[in-house]
């Protein structure tokens, strides 16, 4: 599997160059993590889920090669176990990554079946295989392997699970709670308003600036996966509530310690995280008593799903959502259709 053009006609050569080539590099693993930071623009939370699953499979190759399956007895009986699976601290580097470069197809799917046995949900296996086909596709191009063992394995068939929605009376009610005349609770209601308004990540939410937010025209420009920007327009509801609340921030005393880029802060003043957005989304969904179970991301789809139900072209709401596939939007078109069949049965005469 090793794309050894130049040194194969002297073996003696081609093992010091592979010495050499194994002893001055970083981890394989970490070399991958970081392209896709640097080169991808992962988040750094994606490109920790990447890493995560990638020191799982090197945990797994390590007691398999002690030949201790994993998962069956040496004290691993259950996905909790297994997830902690990592390197032994007694193998180096160097001998994991010819542990990794050394993977055959069949091993793949060994890792692939014992994750099955320990009751890992098909999406969960598929992410993970999706992880170890990225990483093998990069040691390929970066010369390390001239082959993908992980190409020839086709990702499992996933139950199709449509995307949680909420009603709009139900997002109306949501939008209601917070208390509009602090200074929080009126960040709290342009923050709602936003996610809800443009169908936008939180991700994308808390890195937004003032700067981004164009309230003469309506729209925000929203930098997206990848880095790549896009231009969302914004309700009339979301722009009367973001002047609100950028008026209320003017006029706080500590506003000169606020971050002066940031859209939506935190209490001390400085840029939200996507934990805070989700703590402040549950204090409203039990105010308002709503599924707990609902997500910032729910108001993502409930976009999308009211969008399509309302008659929006398809193609626009990819846009605004920042697929990259179509594919990936027409999920909500089976959301807007079991709405519309629905409709048909409580109302046709015939139905």
């Amino acid at each position: 599997m090793w794309n050894t053009p130049n040194n194969e006609s002297n073996p003696a050569t081609f093992a010091e160059s592979d010495e050499r080539r194994m002893s001055d590099q970083a981890s394989l693993v970490q070399q991958f993590i970081n392209y896709l930071r640097a080169e991808r623009h992962f988040s750094p939370h994606t490109a920790k889920c990447y890493a995560a699953d990638l020191q799982q499979f090197c945990g797994y190759l390590c007691v398999e090669a002690e030949g201790h399956p994993a998962g069956a007895g040496n004290g691993h009986n259950g996905p909790s176990d297994l997830a902690k699976l990592a390197p032994p601290a007694t193998v180096a580097g160097e001998e994991l990554n010819r542990k990794l470069l050394g993977v055959e197809t069949d091993a793949v799917r060994a890792f692939m079946s014992t994750l099955r046995d320990n009751n890992y949900c098909k999406s969960t296996v598929a992410r993970k295989l999706a992880t170890l086909r990225s990483f093998y596709k990069f040691l390929v191009r970066r010369g390390y392997l001239s082959s993908n063992p992980v190409a020839p394995i086709r990702t499992p068939k996933q139950d199709k699970r449509l995307p949680k929605c909420l009603e709009i009376d139900q997002i109306e009610k949501l939008l209601s709670n917070p208390d509009t005349t602090t200074l929080l609770g009126a960040r709290d209601r342009a923050m709602l308003e936003t996610l809800y308004s443009t169908g936008m990540r939180v991700s994308e939410l808390i890195n937004l600036n003032i700067g981004d937010v164009d309230l003469s025209s309506n729209v925000v420009r929203v930098a997206g996966k990848g880095k790549k920007r896009r231009v969302i327009p914004l309700g009339p509801g979301a722009v009367q509530t973001i002047l609100h609340f950028l008026d209320l921030r003017r006029n706080d005393p500590r506003s000169n310690s606020f971050d002066p880029e940031a859209l939506f802060i935190n209490k001390h003043g400085q840029r939200l995280s996507t934990r805070s957005v989700r703590r402040k989304l549950d204090k409203y969904l039990l105010e308002a008593g709503l599924d707990l179970s609902v997500s910032p991301h729910t108001l993502r789809h409930s976009f999308a799903t009211h969008m399509l139900r309302r008659g929006a072209d398809l193609r626009s709401v990819q846009e605004m959502l920042g697929h990259q596939s179509l594919s990936t939007t027409q999920i909500y078109t089976h959301l807007s259709g079991e709405t519309v069949k629905e409709a048909y049965d409580e109302s046709h005469p015939r139905a």
